[in-house]
C-alpha cells in the first residue's frame, strides 16, 4: 500500500530531470515570470491541539510534581540499548535504570510500605483498644486546657478533611474530565477521516491543475516564437542603432547642411544684388554733388585778392571735407556667387534625405528580416513544444493514480469501519472505569462524611457543664461517628495505597517516558536509532518503504514535514527514490528544443545604409567651391556703413559755415549744396539705413556670409568623416554583427528554455509545499498524543495525586479522630480531685462517689459537692 501511495504524485515530474540540468548549465539571465496561479488547496478541519481548560492547572501541578521527583533526562542510550538486546542487557543496566527511576521507587516503596502497614497498624490498634489502651479506656482525664485541646483537635481534623475533600475532589473531576473527553474520540477520529478522504480526493485535481498549467508555457513559447522579430530582432535593432544611428544622422545633419547652404548663396546673390543697386545711385548722387560744390568752390570770390579772409578759409575748409563725401561699403566690387550657388543647385537635387531615410528603413526592417530567416525554426520549435504537451497528456493517462486513490480510499474506509467497531466497546471499558473510579472516590467520601457528622454532632451536642461521664447523645454519637470514620480508614487506605502506588507508577512512566519525549522529540530520536528495529537498516522508513535504508528519511524530519503542511513528496524524499528521467526521456525534448534554437542564422548583409548616389552627393557638396568665396571682404563691407560721413551733419556743417559768409552768389549756390545733400539724405541714404529691404539685404548677407564660412571650414575633412562613420557602420552591420546576433539569440534561446525551467521550478515547489500536503498524517499522531497523554494520562495521574493525597492525609485523620472522639464520646469513668479549684463540680451527689466512679479515687469532701 505504501509502495503504490508514492507513485500518486510522479505524472507531473517527468520533465525534471535531465531538462533541469541542460538549462541549469547554461547560466543566462532569467525571463520574464510566468504566472501559474495557485494550486488548489483542500481544507482540513481537523485542530490537533487540546486546551484543558480549568483542570489544566491540575495537570500542571501534576507535571511539576513528576519533574521534582523525576528530574533526570530521558535515558536515551538506556532505552536504546534495552531495545537492541530486547531487555537482555538489564541485567548489566539496572542499576541505570534504577538510578532513572529513582523516585518512582522511592515513592512506591512509601506507597507499599503504607498499603502493608496500615493493615497492619489497624489490627494492632482494634487488639490494643479492645485491652483498653491505645484510647480504649473509657475514662478521661480532666485538665484545665481540656477545652482548647479539643477546639484545637476539632479545628485541625476539620482542615485535614479539607484537604481530603480537596484532594477527592481533584480526583472526581479528573475521573469526570476522562470521561468526557472519551466522548471526543468519536470526533476527533472521525475528523482525521474526513481529512484522510480530503487528502485523496484533493490530490488527482491537484496534480491535474499542475499538469493544466503547461498550456502556460506553451502558450508563452508560442507568444514569443510568433514574435520573434519584435523580441529578437528589435533586440538586435536597438543594439545596432547605438552604432548605426550616429553615423546615419550626421549624413542627416549634412543634408540639411546642404539646404542651408545653397539658401545661404541665394541670399547672398539677391542681398548683393538689392545692395549693389542701392548703393550704386547713391554714389552716383554724391558724386555729382561732390563735383558741383568744387566748381562752386572755384567762384573767384573764394580765392581772388578782393574777398576776405573768412570767405577764403571756409573755401578752403568746405573744399578739403568733400573727400569724406562719398560711399563707404562698396557693394559693387564684391564678385558673386553664381558658380557656388550653380553647383549647390545641381547638389540638391538629389535628395540625400531620402537615402538617409531609406538607410533608416532598411535598417528598421531587422525584425521583419529575423522573422524571414527563423520561420523554418520557429515551426520546428512549436511542433515539439506541441509534442511534449501530448506526451504529458498521454503519461497522466497511463499512470495509475485514479486506482491507487481508490485503493487508499477503500483502505481509509476499512480502517474507520473497524474503529467504529470498537466505540462500544471503549464505551463499556470507560464505564467500568468510571464505576471503579467513583468506587475509589466514594472510600474516601465515606471517611470524609463520618468525620464532619462526627464534627458536627461532636460540635453541636457540647456542653461545657456536662461531665465527661454524662456527656450528651448527640456529643457520644459524634465520637462514635469519629471512630467509625477512622475503622472505615484502616478498612480501605491500604486498598486506595495499592491501587493508586499502581496507577501512579504507571501514569508517571507514561507522561516522563512516553509524552514528555514525544513534546521534546526524543521519542522520535530513540525511534530513528540506525539499526535499532532491524539490524539490516540505518533508517527504517526508506528501508521499508523503498529498501533503500540509507537515505536519510527518519520519522522526525517526516513528522516535521507534516507538521508545517508540506507536501507528501517533499515529506517521503520521492526526488530522491525515483528518477523521473527513467519514466520519461525528456531529455530528448529538451535537446530538440536547444539544438532548434541553436539553428538560428540571421544574415543583415540585405542592409544599406547609404547607397552610392548618397556617398556621391556628400563629394559634390565638399567640391561646390565654398571655400573660394572671400569671407573677410563680404563681411568687411557689410560691417560699413552707407557712407564716410553723416552727410545730414554734413550738410549741416556745410549750411553753418555757408551762414558766415557774405551774401551772393557763392552762398546761394552754396546753399542749394545744402539743400541737395539734405533731398539725397532723406531719399535715399535714410531708406539705405532704415527700409526693411536693405536692412534684410544687410543682415542676410551678413549671416549668410558667416554661416557659409562656418560651412566651408574643413568641409572636405569633415565630409571624410561622415563617410567613413558611414563606411564602419555598414562593415558592421554586413561583417561584425555574428558576435552581437549570437549574444542576442543566445539570450533569447535562454528565455524560451527559462519558461520551461521556471515550469519545472513551479512544479518541484509545488509538490513539495502545496501539493498533497500531508498534514492529516502528522495529525494522527498528533491525535493519538492528545488521546494518549492529554486525555488519559494527565486524567490518570491527577487522579492518582488528588486521591493519593487525600489517602495520605488519612493517617493524620485517624490520629486526629481518635483523640477528638475521646472529647465527644460519654465516658465510664472520670478524675474526681480534692483540690476544688482544680475541677470545681457541682451537683454531684456525694453519697453515689463509688458506684459512679468505681476506678477512681473519691472525690474530695467539698459543700459544694
Amino acid at each position: 500500500m505504501w509502495k503504490s501511495g508514492t507513485l500518486l504524485l510522479l505524472s507531473v515530474l517527468w520533465a525534471s530531470g535531465e531538462l533541469q540540468q541542460e538549462t541549469e548549465l547554461r547560466r543566462l539571465p532569467p525571463p520574464g515570470k510566468l504566472n501559474f496561479g495557485y494550486v488548489p488547496a483542500g481544507v482540513y478541519e481537523t485542530l490537533a491541539h487540546y486546551e484543558p481548560g480549568p483542570i489544566g492547572i491540575l495537570f500542571h501541578l501534576v507535571h511539576a510534581f513528576l519533574h521534582a521527583m523525576q528530574p533526570n533526562a530521558f535515558p536515551h542510550d538506556l532505552i536504546v540499548k534495552l531495545a537492541k538486546d530486547k531487555f537482555g542487557a538489564i541485567q548489566t543496566e539496572y542499576q541505570k535504570a534504577i538510578y532513572y527511576e529513582i523516585g518512582f521507587l522511592i515513592c512506591a516503596a512509601v506507597g507499599l510500605l503504607f498499603a502493608i502497614l496500615m493493615p497492619v497498624v489497624g489490627l494492632f490498634f482494634c487488639m490494643c483498644r479492645c485491652c483498653d489502651n491505645c484510647g480504649g479506656e473509657m475514662h478521661q482525664r480532666q485538665r484545665k486546657n481540656a477545652d482548647c485541646r479539643r477546639g484545637l483537635l476539632g479545628t485541625l481534623l476539620f482542615s485535614t478533611s479539607l484537604v481530603i475533600t480537596i484532594g477527592v475532589l481533584c480526583a472526581y473531576a479528573a475521573n469526570q474530565n476522562l470521561s468526557s473527553q472519551v466522548k471526543n474520540i468519536r470526533r476527533l477520529v472521525n475528523s482525521n477521516m474526513r481529512d484522510l478522504h480530503t487528502f485523496a480526493n484533493d490530490t488527482p485535481m491537484q496534480i491535474d491543475y499542475l499538469i493544466s498549467q503547461y498550456a502556460t508555457v506553451k502558450n508563452k513559447v508560442n507568444y514569443d516564437l510568433d514574435n520573434i522579430g519584435p523580441l529578437l530582432g528589435g533586440r538586435i535593432h536597438v543594439r545596432l542603432e547605438k552604432e548605426v544611428h550616429p553615423a546615419l544622422n550626421q549624413v542627416l545633419n549634412m543634408a540639411g547642411a546642404m539646404r542651408e547652404t545653397k539658401e545661404a548663396l541665394e541670399n547672398v546673390s539677391v542681398s548683393l544684388v538689392v545692395l549693389q543697386e542701392g548703393a550704386g545711385k547713391l554714389h552716383f548722387n554724391l558724386s555729382q554733388v561732390r563735383d558741383s560744390i568744387n566748381r562752386t568752390l572755384d567762384d573767384p570770390g573764394c580765392h581772388d585778392e578782393e574777398s576776405d579772409a573768412t570767405t577764403a578759409q571756409l573755401c578752403h575748409s568746405i573744399r578739403q571735407s568733400l573727400s569724406q563725401l562719398q560711399m563707404s561699403a562698396n557693394f559693387t566690387r564684391l564678385p558673386n556667387v553664381n558658380p557656388q550657388l550653380e553647383k549647390m543647385k545641381n547638389v540638391v537635387k538629389t535628395d540625400l534625405s531620402s537615402v538617409v531615410h531609406r538607410g533608416f528603413s532598411s535598417l528598421n526592417d531587422t525584425p521583419h528580416i529575423v522573422i524571414e530567416q527563423t520561420r523554418t525554426v520557429v515551426n520546428s520549435v512549436q511542433n515539439l513544444v506541441d509534442s511534449v504537451g501530448n506526451n504529458i497528456s498521454s503519461f497522466s493517462r497511463a499512470f495509475p493514480l485514479q486506482t491507487c486513490l481508490s485503493n487508499f480510499t477503500i483502505f481509509i474506509s476499512h480502517a474507520h469501519a473497524k474503529i467504529e467497531d470498537y466505540y462500544p466497546e471503549i464505551d463499556k471499558m470507560d464505564f467500568y472505569r468510571w464505576i471503579g473510579c467513583i468506587a475509589l472516590c466514594c472510600m474516601v467520601v465515606l471517611v470524609l462524611a463520618f468525620n464532619y457528622l462526627g464534627l458536627l454532632c461532636g460540635t453541636l451536642g457540647y456542653d461545657k457543664h456536662a461531665s465527661p461521664t454524662t456527656r450528651g447523645c448527640i456529643s457520644n454519637t459524634g465520637g462514635t461517628l469519629l471512630m467509625a470514620g477512622v475503622g472505615f480508614s484502616f478498612i480501605f487506605s491500604w486498598m486506595l495505597m495499592g491501587v493508586l502506588t499502581t496507577i501512579f507508577l504507571a501514569g508517571g512512566n507514561m507522561e516522563k517516558l512516553l509524552c514528555e519525549p514525544f513534546h521534546t522529540k526524543e521519542l522520535f530520536k530513540v525511534v530513528d536509532t540506525p539499526y535499532l528495529i532491524n539490524p539490516e537498516w540505518k533508517n527504517f522508513i526508506p528501508g521499508y518503504m523503498y529498501n533503500d535504508s540509507e537515505l536519510e528519511l527518519t520519522s522526525e524530519s517526516l513528522y516535521s514535514t507534516c507538521k508545517q503542511n508540506k507536501g507528501i513528496y517533499s515529506a517521503l524524499r520521492l526526488d530522491k527514490v525515483f528518477n523521473i528521467s527513467s519514466f520519461l526521456n525528456t531529455t530528448v525534448f529538451t535537446k530538440d528544443v536547444v539544438h532548434q534554437l541553436e539553428n538560428f542564422r540571421i544574415d543583415l548583409r540585405a542592409i544599406i545604409l547609404l547607397e552610392a548616389e548618397g556617398k556621391q552627393n556628400l563629394l559634390d557638396f565638399s567640391e561646390a567651391g565654398l571655400s573660394e568665396i572671400n569671407y573677410a571682404d563680404y563681411l568687411d563691407e557689410v560691417n560699413k556703413g552707407v557712407t564716410v560721413v553723416d552727410v545730414l551733419s554734413f550738410a549741416k556743417e556745410l549750411e553753418s559755415q555757408t551762414d558766415l559768409m557774405p551774401r551772393g552768389p557763392l552762398q546761394t549756390a552754396l546753399k542749394g549744396h545744402v539743400a541737395t545733400l539734405q533731398r539725397i539724405h532723406r531719399q535715399q541714404i535714410a531708406p539705405m539705413e532704415q527700409a526693411m529691404k536693405y536692412v534684410r539685404a544687410r543682415s542676410a548677407l551678413n549671416q549668410s556670409m558667416r554661416f557659409l564660412e562656418r560651412t566651408a571650414s574643413d568641409l572636405p575633412n569633415k565630409v571624410t568623416d561622415v563617410l567613413e562613420a558611414i563606411e564602419a557602420a555598414q562593415h558592421l552591420i554586413s561583417q561584425n554583427a555574428t558576435l552581437l546576433i549570437n549574444q542576442e539569440t543566445r539570450k533569447y534561446s535562454a528565455t524560451i528554455i527559462g519558461y520551461f525551467n521556471q515550469y519545472i521550478e513551479w512544479v518541484k515547489t509545488s509538490l513539495a509545499l502545496e501539493v498533497a500536503p500531508c498534514k492529516p498524517f502528522s495529525n494522527i499522531l498528533d491525535t493519538a498524543q492528545i488521546m494518549t497523554c492529554s486525555f488519559l494520562v494527565d486524567s490518570m495521574n491527577t487522579f492518582w495525586m488528588g486521591l493519593g493525597c487525600s489517602t495520605l492525609f488519612l493517617l493524620p485523620s485517624v490520629i486526629l479522630a481518635v483523640k477528638l472522639a475521646k472529647y465527644y464520646r460519654r465516658m465510664d469513668t472520670e478524675d474526681v480531685y480534692d483540690d476544688v479549684e482544680t475541677i470545681p463540680m457541682k451537683n454531684v451527689p456525694t453519697y453515689d462517689t463509688m458506684n459512679r466512679f468505681p476506678r477512681a479515687s473519691a472525690p474530695p469532701r467539698h459543700i459544694d459537692w
